[in-house]
């Protein structure tokens, strides 16, 4: 009988162990990134060319998205054929 009470009681503990962890992950996993953040922020900070957020990573890329196809074959470069050679 004490063998089905101490099994009884592992498996009780478990599950309430899995039920804690499903509430308290999220809040302890969004607390921990939120400290990394604040640390990298403090360790790397706003550097002096340092774009804004609005530009993005690639910088503004509506007046990319505007040049025509024959401005975009003059960057490519010149055409080189090769031959052969038996």
């Amino acid at each position: 009988m004490t063998f089905l009470k101490t099994i009884l009681i592992i498996l009780l503990i478990y599950y309430l162990l899995k039920i804690l962890a499903r509430w308290f992950a999220p809040k302890l996993f969004g607390y921990a990134a939120k400290k990394a953040e604040r640390h990298f922020q403090e360790t790397f900070g706003a550097y002096p060319g340092q774009e804004s957020a609005e530009e993005g990573i690639w910088g503004n890329t509506k007046k990319q998205n505007k040049r025509t196809t024959k401005e975009a074959s003059k960057d490519i470069g010149e055409y080189i054929d090769f031959e052969e050679i038996d």
